[in-house]
């Protein structure tokens, strides 16, 4: 029994390391180094951020786009995710191709979208064509951009949390719902929706912590007018050399994604306390 446990200890131990040297203790000096000045302990760090006008705009920006992008997210992939759960006959196909996206950087997705959304691109050539429009659009480098982005990026995260719920959903429920007179709509929103809070609760904290970390899509769809909290942080870090700040920058953003998670949670034990 013993000689399990001290394998079992050195199999774990690596990792251990790894995740304290390379991890724990890089946040940890990150999180306690905003919280020093020359004078010692202060919050006048904190109080100076906050008290920043640009601040506020970038922090509100980052929250808005990541709730907003979730919100989009979950209105694509509930829909889809429920299709190739319950209807597609080539699963494995249709999942295939919710994942493919995944498997190209994210630079070169932000490149796509840029010739995609630029004034001499699809996008703009059809709606001039069309005669919707005089002329093209600025649709690159705003709000818009980014949210499309985003959207494209972190959209089958959520399709496969969904999809690993709804798979254990057994189809009898169903069922049973339509033989006690509920009709396909008041079912999928009385047994499949609630069931799959869960899922719908994971691919929202994976999207919206993906949205506020990101930082590859918003530096290039976003451009240097639509600050985000990650791409302050790199101006913050590289371009001013003011390493404080950028620490209490990214303490901020941690705290935000922490909180948030923790109320997605909460809403949906709300819901589903069986969730």
């Amino acid at each position: 029994m013993r000689k399990k446990s001290r394998i079992w200890l050195l199999l774990v131990l690596p990792g251990v390391f790894f995740v304290v040297f390379f991890m724990l203790i890089p946040l940890f000096s990150l999180c306690f180094g905003s919280f020093y000045g020359e004078a010692g302990f202060t919050l006048s760090n904190y109080f100076k951020l906050f008290g920043d006008r640009y601040f506020q705009q970038v922090f509100v920006r980052s929250l808005r786009l990541s709730l907003l992008s979730t919100a989009v997210c979950a209105v694509l992939g509930f829909p889809t995710a429920y299709y190739i759960s319950k209807y597609s006959r080539h699963k494995g196909m249709m999942m295939a191709f919710a994942v493919f996206p995944m498997f190209t950087s994210p630079v070169i997705r932000s490149f796509s979208w840029m010739v995609i959304l630029g004034k001499k691109g699809i996008v703009n050539s059809f709606l001039v064509s069309i005669g919707l429009f005089a002329k093209p659009q600025s649709l690159l480098y705003n709000e818009f951009s980014m949210t499309v982005g985003f959207v494209q990026l972190f959209l089958p995260q959520m399709i496969l949390s969904l999809i690993g719920v709804m798979d254990n959903i057994p189809d009898d429920l169903t069922l049973a719902a339509g033989n006690l007179g509920a009709t396909k709509l008041r079912s999928f929103f009385h047994v499949i929706f609630p069931l799959s809070i869960s899922g719908l609760v994971t691919g929202s904290v994976l999207v919206f912590t993906g949205c506020m970390t990101a930082y590859t899509t918003p530096q290039l769809l976003g451009g240097t007018d639509t600050r985000v909290l990650s791409t302050m942080i790199y101006q913050y870090a590289m371009s001013l050399r003011d390493w404080t700040q950028a620490s209490v920058v990214a303490v901020v953003m941690i705290v935000v994604t922490m909180a948030v998670s923790s109320a997605f949670n909460s809403l949906s034990r709300r819901i589903n306390p069986m969730a």
